[in-house]
């Protein structure tokens, strides 16, 4: 049994993708690896499970598996059969994908996704994405040095906050400036249906408008700091129920009954 740090990684964009290919590799210097990822191109794909139909695993290597689902279905399949894992991991890292994710990517992605399955499993967890054209081995050495904070943090932070870490990084283009904790900022898409006909006649759309997105600005946000050319770090919730919106949902359930919750 190794001493090591263990790292179950996948991504969205594929077991063969260059960006999980490199950050394994860079993990595998300070850690055990385990890869289990998508056997092709899940983007977007948010926190789906395949439920309607039954999944393939293949293992393409020592410590390397394919799995033909989504991002959270290859964290949940590792999780579970225990062939692909001898124990535990102490750390889920997806990544590192191709193009960023920030502000609201973070419900699209699938990248984040497999991230979070972690975290709902109690497991600490990061999600590193780059934006085209960055220096994908720098992002990945970084990646390595901050999965080794965690690695030492996480579990002390869980055990005091009844939380489980889920950190999302983002590397932007070109020189890193430097890292910074920030929220989600705001993305915005130029969102459009394309309808277009089939040889038969028949409707079918194109969804998500042309690529490429705009950043409001929005201070201490990690739309911001990517356009200022700094790496961020943002911590995300698993808890997503809304404290400032209880007291309206409170006037909505009406009367509380005398055990103090609504009928």
């Amino acid at each position: 049994m190794s001493a090591r740090p263990l790292v179950l990684v996948s991504n969205d964009d594929g077991v063969n993708a260059p960006g999980i290919r490199t950050l394994a590799e860079a993990l595998r210097e300070a850690f055990d690896v385990v890869v289990c990822a998508p056997e092709g191109e899940q983007s977007a794909q948010s926190h789906s499970l395949t439920l309607a139909r039954p999944l393939r695993h293949r293992r393409l290597g020592d410590g390397v598996h394919a799995v033909d689902g989504s991002p959270a279905d290859c964290i949940y399949v590792a999780l579970h059969h225990a062939p692909i894992l001898a124990r535990r991991p102490d750390v889920v890292v997806s990544g590192m994908n191709h193009g960023v994710n920030l502000g609201s990517d973070v419900f699209y992605s699938g990248t984040v996704a497999a991230a979070r399955e972690g975290a709902l499993r109690g497991i600490p967890a990061m999600a590193f994405s780059l934006d085209s054209g960055g220096d994908l081995a720098a992002a990945c050495a970084l990646a390595r040095e901050m999965v080794l904070r965690l690695v030492t943090a996480g579990a002390g932070v869980a055990d005091r906050d009844d939380v489980t870490p889920l950190l999302n990084v983002n590397f932007p283009v070109g020189r890193v400036k430097g890292v910074r904790t920030t929220r989600l900022g705001r993305r915005l898409y130029a969102d459009e249906v394309v309808v277009r006909q089939d040889p038969r006649g028949r409707e079918y759309f194109w969804i998500g408008g042309p690529a490429g997105a705009r950043h409001e600005h929005v201070d201490g946000s990690d739309t911001a700091a990517v356009d200022a050319g700094y790496a961020t770090v943002t911590p995300l919730m698993i808890d997503a129920s809304s404290a400032a919106h209880f007291g309206l949902a409170a006037f909505v359930a009406g009367p509380a009954d005398d055990s103090g919750s609504t009928p």
